[in-house]
């Protein structure tokens, strides 16, 4: 209310017309300078979306958005065909078990994430009503096995491993998103998924079911199928890798140096090769001055290393296996990673099997070498 203090009214109230032109000039100026102030400090606070996908997205997704491990977010037709309403529940819910973990970012930084992302494209962002479509879910299933099955799986689980290195299979270029996902089916609106099919995905394998032959009624026959899976979800349960224990361990009854024995021929009567023994701190204090009581056992199944690091290369983060035993207060423990836990953390279900053998394995070979 200041700026009616500028000389542009007279004792009366009149306007003051001889000073017009120089208190309105002044009155504009003050406008100016408080708006400009305004949106700096707005610019100071809002969230930096460039830096905000830098940290938590570019990994998989490519710096400039042309993907990896992650489906490329900077293809046009894939700009064209996602709502920011998708991305930003994508971004959210991530797609639990393949690998895109939750966000807990406040939804300030999703925004600015998704308007980051947003920058990529060429037009305006599309819409997609949240309208279920109708269709033939049992006619459905079949155009889906002749039409999808062979990229999105047999069940909508998506294509095999991470996309990383020799995990994604050759003949694709990208890996095929799981269509039977938690994270996707609350997403992913079914306008925005019949929208997909119809348009498909230039630059991916994905092709337009419209000119690939498919008339508009089987369509929506694929999209009730596709929308069925909700009812195969599993009921949402604990999370292991917040109840197992991070670590397994077990008592020996024998000294040391024996455990590390029966440790070396326990594991290779489980069918691993035995790698090597060092003293737990080897290599991080100066050489002689290792932990006489704290060893480490390697050992591995080269089959076994290799299915794993073709599901998922990160595995290669706790294998090959390992046995560490110790030596506190008299007694002797043996000790293993829990890859039961690890696996959870990881987010990729294709583990979910590969480490419960592994625990399994593990608890075999201590419980052998404490016979």
């Amino acid at each position: 209310m200041q700026f009616f203090n500028l000389g542009l009214y007279d004792a009366c109230g009149k306007p003051h017309l001889t000073g017009l032109g120089y208190n309105f000039s002044m009155h504009r100026i003050a406008i100016f300078i408080f708006l400009a102030l305004a949106g700096t400090i707005q610019a100071q606070a809002a969230p930096d979306g460039a830096k905000l996908y830098a940290r938590n997205c570019a990994v998989c997704h490519g710096e400039n958005g042309g993907g990896g491990m992650g489906v490329p977010l900077s293809l046009p037709s894939f700009q064209a065909a996602i709502s920011d309403d998708y991305l930003h529940k994508t971004i959210r819910l991530g797609r639990p078990g393949r690998v895109m973990p939750p966000s807990s970012l406040p939804d300030a930084e999703i925004e600015s994430i998704v308007r980051f992302i947003r920058s990529w494209s060429y037009g305006p962002a599309p819409l997609f009503p949240p309208m279920r479509v109708k269709g033939d879910a049992t006619h459905g299933r079949q155009l889906y096995a002749a039409h999808c099955a062979t990229c999105h799986g047999a069940n909508g689980e998506g294509g095999k491993g991470t996309g990383v290195t020799f995990s994604r299979p050759r003949d694709l270029p990208i890996m095929a998103p799981a269509l039977n996902n938690s994270g996707f089916l609350v997403s992913a609106t079914d306008s925005m998924i019949r929208e997909n099919l119809k348009r498909g995905r230039q630059g991916t394998p994905m092709v337009s079911f419209l000119k690939n032959g498919l008339k508009e009624k089987d369509i929506d026959d694929i999209v009730s199928f596709v929308r069925g899976f909700e009812q195969a979800l599993k009921p949402e349960s604990v999370d292991p890798a917040e109840t197992e224990k991070a670590v397994l361990t077990m008592d020996s009854p024998y000294d040391l140096a024996t455990t590390i024995e029966n440790v070396k021929r326990a594991a290779t009567s489980s069918n691993f090769i035995f790698i090597r023994e060092q003293p737990l701190d080897f290599g991080l204090v100066p050489e002689g001055q290792e932990d006489p009581r704290q060893h480490i056992i390697y050992f591995c199944s080269f089959s076994m290393l290799n299915q794993a690091l073709m599901t998922d290369p990160r595995v290669g983060l706790f294998l090959p296996c390992r046995i560490t035993v110790v030596e506190q207060n008299g007694k002797v423990k043996m000790m293993a990673v829990n890859p039961r836990r690890l696996s959870r953390i990881f987010n990729n279900s294709e583990l979910n099997a590969m480490c419960e053998e592994m625990t399994r394995r593990y608890l075999a070979i201590m419980e052998e070498a404490a016979l």
